[in-house]
């Protein structure tokens, strides 16, 4: 027969989805502070608790010393009794002796301080059991019940815990009541002191690849992926999907026989349409597709380094309001999709645009070996601006020309993107190979300006964007807070100045040649140059050349406003003197504002990034060479 300790103890940790290790410790903390409070016993005393788990008696077990006369039974114990336990005691060691008596002496605030350790106990392990296993679930979905309904949020219960839905998670014309069924997305857990905190979301778009892969088994198993998703959640959302396996018809298989299986998926997401689209590596093709329902005539595409990722679509005049959808939304979602900034032309808008450039340099030619067709396609706009019918070959002769046109244009940026290509990679030659390989996220920097750099990837490609145009990053960063640039850029100078001070170093300090002689050692820390590519200030001579050098291509960090410069051998000497504040702050002073003047060069004549300091305004060369 069990008895009732085993019994108490059985019910606690089913009722409370514990196991028997956690509330053991529970007790045994408990009858240690339960004794501490009876006996009155310090904190440096040892004392330990051991409790049968079949009978529940517990021992316990007190640090105490050996001496020859006891004057504290609370903390001394004679030799002989001390050997029991430890039969190689002796005087002034100490040994765990187990207290007489049982616990029912203990007072009333003893049981108090003990019930208060058990519930507390409990509390945490249970709070830290449903995190636990809710952070499991993270990235799931769960089906919960609406306890509370208010216009920030809603609350659903999840069986042992509670979880939260903000209103900008839920799917806008959603309504709903207490006790309703509602499945949701598991976003994030988060601990707290009060138990884990879980976000649910309806509106994300993990939540429709989830119900893709409950809904059709070639996804679960494997056999189709999900390459990308674009959802705006209650209106419309555009799925890529591929087949691994070779047979498998992966838009098929998605919609499933008559439409059953995107028909659940849309009833479960409050009738939102989905356009479920077959992914392909080839880009003019899969951009098509993505803008459907709507035909295309051409894809032509931009991939500029500095501005990024293009695409011009034309579409016949009819499919224009179709491939933008209502509200710009259908290009918006292929846009997502694909992750190219989609422009969208009528076919009359291109020819129109071919025929008012021909006159130009660039034009002239494809004006002459294609005369007669632009003759006819002169006569057919002529036509269109008299409101008169255009017959179907006619718009099929638009469309070529337009094709035509575009084509050309496409080949002369391709051959302007080489030149500068070329440019940008003698840039990136200079800069160490480690910094491709980090990504983005290494960089010391808030999540906001983190998530707005993601699309370059990793670290090399901002450096090099600041050393040669950083219009990019300024777009990029637009909607962050100001500052933002200000703040890559010191993080850049956190991670990248040690992977380049060696071969800054290495170009600071030239060898003599037979050609040179050897310069006097003082003379040379004068003339040395100090090159550091995000950092150190660079202090070089300056001897008068035969021929100028071509100029060398800067980046200037951009600046706060209120920004003056401060001379440095100033600063030192208010310091010194006491003028203007104590020498600590203007120490911090001077070395901040020494790296604001800093300033970033790519000097092509000896292909290396250097960093230099901007002097002061007014300033000569001269005036420096004076002062020494």
């Amino acid at each position: 027969m069990k008895s009732e300790f085993e019994v108490a103890f059985n019910e606690i940790t089913e009722s409370r989805s514990l196991s028997r290790e956690i509330v053991l410790d529970a007790l045994q903390t408990a009858l240690v502070q339960a004794y501490r409070r009876d006996a009155g016993a310090s904190t440096a005393q040892r004392v330990e608790v051991k409790i049968d788990p079949n009978t529940g008696r517990p021992q316990i077990f007190v640090e105490k010393e050996v001496v020859d006369n006891v004057l504290n039974p609370l903390t001394e114990v004679d030799l002989e009794k001390a050997r029991f336990y430890d039969p190689e005691a002796n005087y002034g060691d100490t040994v765990m002796v187990r207290v007489e008596g049982s616990i029912k002496r203990f007072g009333r605030i003893a049981a108090q301080a003990a019930k208060q350790v058990i519930l507390q106990k409990i509390r945490e392990a249970e709070r830290d059991s449903l995190y636990e296993e809710f952070v499991d679930r993270e990235g799931d979905l769960v089906t919960g019940t609406v306890q509370s309904v208010s216009q920030a949020a809603i609350t659903l219960s999840l069986g042992r815990a509670e979880a939260e839905m903000p209103r900008s998670q839920q799917i806008p014309g959603e309504r709903y009541k207490q006790h309703d069924k509602v499945r949701a997305y598991v976003m994030e857990v988060k601990k707290t002191n009060r138990g884990p905190k879980i976000i649910l979301s309806r509106s994300h778009r993990n939540m429709l690849r989830r119900l893709l892969e409950y809904e059709v088994p070639e996804i679960f198993n494997g056999q189709v992926e999900i390459k990308s998703i674009a959802r705006e959640a209650g209106y419309r959302s555009k799925v890529a999907v591929f087949a691994l396996q070779e047979g498998i018809d992966p838009v098929g298989a998605c919609v499933g026989m008559r439409g059953i299986r995107i028909q659940n998926i849309v009833k479960e997401l409050h009738d939102e349409k989905i356009d479920v689209i077959e992914w392909s590596a080839n880009q003019e093709e899969f951009i098509a597709k993505a803008l459907s329902p709507a035909r295309v005539a051409g894809v032509y595409l931009d991939d500029d380094p500095d501005t990024g990722r293009t695409a011009l679509v034309i579409v016949p005049d009819d499919q224009l309001s179709l491939a933008i959808g209502r509200e710009g939304q259908n290009a918006r979602l292929a846009a997502k999709l694909t992750g190219w900034r989609i422009d969208i032309k009528s076919v009359t808008e291109a020819v129109q645009e071919a025929l008012a450039s021909l006159e130009t340099p660039e034009m002239r030619d494809l004006r002459a070996q294609h005369a007669g067709m632009v003759e006819e396609v002169q006569r057919i706009m002529e036509k269109k601006a008299a409101n008169r019918t255009i017959m179907p070959e006619e718009y099929h002769l638009l469309s070529r020309f337009s094709d035509l046109y575009e084509r050309r244009q496409l080949a002369r940026r391709d051959a302007a993107r080489a030149a500068r290509m070329a440019e940008i990679n003698a840039v990136k030659a200079t800069l160490p190979p480690e910094m491709f390989r980090t990504p983005v996220t290494a960089l010391d920097l808030p999540d906001e300006i983190l998530e707005a750099l993601q699309p370059l990837e990793t670290v090399g490609e901002i450096m090099w964007r600041f050393l040669v145009d950083d219009s990019r990053l300024r777009h990029l960063l637009r909607e962050c807070p100001p500052g933002s640039l200000e703040q890559v850029q010191q993080a850049l100078d956190r991670v990248v100045l040690p992977e380049l001070a060696e071969p800054a170093e290495t170009l600071a300090k030239p060898q003599p040649t037979a050609e040179a002689p050897a310069v006097e050692p003082e003379l040379a820390a004068e003339e040395a140059v100090e090159a550091s590519p995000f950092g150190d200030e660079l202090l070089e001579a300056e001897p008068e050349p035969a021929t100028a050098p071509a100029a060398p291509r800067r980046f200037v960090p951009p600046q706060p406003r209120g920004y003056a410069e401060v001379d440095e051998e100033e600063e030192e000497d208010e310091a010194v003197l006491g003028f203007g504040g104590a020498p600590k702050k203007k120490e911090k002073k001077k070395k901040k504002e020494r790296q604001q003047r800093r300033q970033l060069v790519f000097d092509e004549t000896i292909g290396q990034v250097v960093a230099k300091r901007r002097r002061k305004g007014g300033r000569s060369r001269e005036d420096w060479d004076s002062e020494e």
